[in-house]
């Protein structure tokens, strides 16, 4: 088995060459083992670039091909890239909103993945652009431990990333760092404004965007400056006027919104 400085000076060396995520996924699994790496590249809401899988065919599909197709306008990892957050090692869980385990992306798309915990590095690169090097567990979550050590290789990650991703930005067709015209990935804000249209009022709609994120009651509230009961209040009438009974129902409309009304 490779060495860690072996395995470093063989990523170094891959910088820039089409084998260098595969050297990178080595070298971090000699710092602690994982079943999957993925590595998506964000720029605005442009739907996301996949710079390098590993999955399985079958495992693809859900991973890559179906995410791309919408549910990334949900993820945690693509809304934080959005933000942005500050470059570094970020947990799903750190990123994710108070209730997004028991909200419908996880519910209707993310528990099809099967993972037990996705951790991701964040490299933010020239334009706006940004990697997430995501590392994802089947069995069981990553030790504090593990993190910690992963951390201690930032310096390396980021380093290498930023070199071998620089040109990011014009992979999208967008120099200058703007965010290519893409259909419906040409903004999250103008999706969730597009969903409902013509049914539900602008505050509905907030309330809409908020709840499909996996933010709770009491968390929307806060971010929209109303009551919990205002919330609850709104969701009535949301599900009302859409003809739904559930959050389940909710999701299901806005993701078939997305597919079927690309503008």
């Amino acid at each position: 088995m490779n060495t860690w400085a072996e395995a470093t000076g063989e990523l170094i060396s891959a910088i820039g060459f089409d084998d260098f995520a595969a050297k990178l996924t080595c070298a971090l699994k000699g710092i602690a083992p994982f079943d999957y790496t993925v590595v998506f590249g964000y720029l605005g809401s442009a739907r996301p670039l996949d710079l390098y899988d590993d999955f399985p065919s079958g495992k693809r599909r859900v991973f890559v091909e179906d995410y791309q197709e919408g549910p990334y306008l949900l993820d945690p990892f693509y809304l934080a890239s959005t933000t942005p957050v500050e470059s570094g090692l970020y947990r799903l869980r750190d990123l994710a909103p108070d209730r997004f385990y028991q909200g419908e992306y996880f519910r209707n798309y993310y528990v099809q993945t099967g993972l037990a915990e996705e951790i991701g590095f964040f490299i933010n690169l020239p334009d706006n652009a940004v990697t997430v090097v995501s590392l994802m567990r089947a069995e069981k979550a990553f030790s504090a431990r593990e993190v910690r050590e992963l951390r201690q290789y930032w310096p390396v990650v980021n380093a290498a990333c930023s070199k071998h991703w620089r040109d990011l930005a014009s992979e999208f067709g967008a120099p200058g760092g703007k965010a290519p015209d893409n259909g419906l990935h040409k903004s999250l804000e103008l999706a969730f404004q597009a969903f409902g249209k013509g049914i539900l009022t602008p505050r509905e709609r907030e309330v809409v965007e908020f709840t499909l994120k996996g933010h709770s009651a009491e968390a929307v509230g806060r971010i929209l400056e109303i009551a919990p009961g205002t919330v609850r209040i709104h969701r009535r009438n949301i599900y009302s006027k859409l003809q739904i009974r559930s959050q389940g129902e909710l999701f299901s409309e806005f993701i078939d919104t997305l597919l079927q009304n690309p503008t």
